[in-house]
C-alpha cells in the first residue's frame, strides 16, 4: 500500500471523529471545515507513521484540538461577530453533542473524549498533558453542568463517578 491510501484510510477511519472534535471548538460549519483539512494537510506533511490505530486517532485528536485553539486565539476570530446560520450544526445529529459544544472547553474536550471516543481518564490525561484526577475532576464538574443544561435527575448525574 503506497503512502497516498494509507492517508485515504486514515481519513475514512477518522474523518467523523475529527470533525466532531472540531465542532466542539469552533461551534460552525465553516470553521469546522477548515480545521478539519488543515488537521488532515499537517499529517500529509508531517509524514507521520503511526504504531497502531489508536496512536493514530490520539494524533489526530491533539492536532485539530491544537488547530483549533490556535485559530480561535487569533485576532481574525476574536473580532468576527457570530452569524446564528453558521452555527446549526447541520451534520451533527446528536443532542446531547449540541448541548456538550455549550460546556467550557476544558470540560468539553475531557467529556467529548470520555464519553463520544471512549477513551479512558489516563488516556484522556496523557492527550492534554494533565493528571488523572483533574479529567475525573473535569468529568464530574462537566457532568453537573450537562446535567443543569438539559436538566434531569441530580441522583444519575451523581452515579456517573468515573475512575478509570
Amino acid at each position: 500500500m503506497d503512502r497516498q491510501e494509507i492517508l485515504a484510510e486514515i481519513y475514512r477511519r477518522n474523518i467523523d471523529t475529527v470533525y466532531r472534535v472540531c465542532w466542539l471548538y469552533m461551534k460552525n460549519v465553516s470553521d469546522t471545515e477548515d480545521a478539519v483539512s488543515d488537521t488532515f494537510v499537517r499529517l500529509m506533511r508531517s509524514g507521520m507513521v503511526f504504531e497502531n490505530e489508536e496512536h493514530e486517532k490520539s494524533w489526530l485528536i491533539v492536532t485539530a484540538r491544537n488547530i483549533c485553539k490556535d485559530v480561535l486565539k487569533s485576532p481574525r476570530y476574536k473580532n468576527e461577530p457570530l452569524d446564528e446560520n453558521m452555527l446549526t450544526g447541520e451534520t451533527l445529529t446528536d443532542e446531547t453533542l449540541i448541548v456538550v459544544k455549550e460546556l467550557p472547553e476544558k470540560y468539553r474536550t475531557a467529556v467529548y473524549l470520555y464519553y463520544y471516543e471512549g477513551y479512558t481518564c489516563g488516556e484522556i490525561a496523557s492527550m492534554l498533558g494533565t493528571i488523572k484526577s483533574t479529567v475525573i475532576s473535569r468529568l464530574a464538574r462537566g457532568r453537573k453542568i450537562l446535567k443543569k443544561m438539559i436538566g434531569g435527575d441530580t441522583d444519575e448525574a451523581e452515579k456517573g463517578i468515573v475512575t478509570n
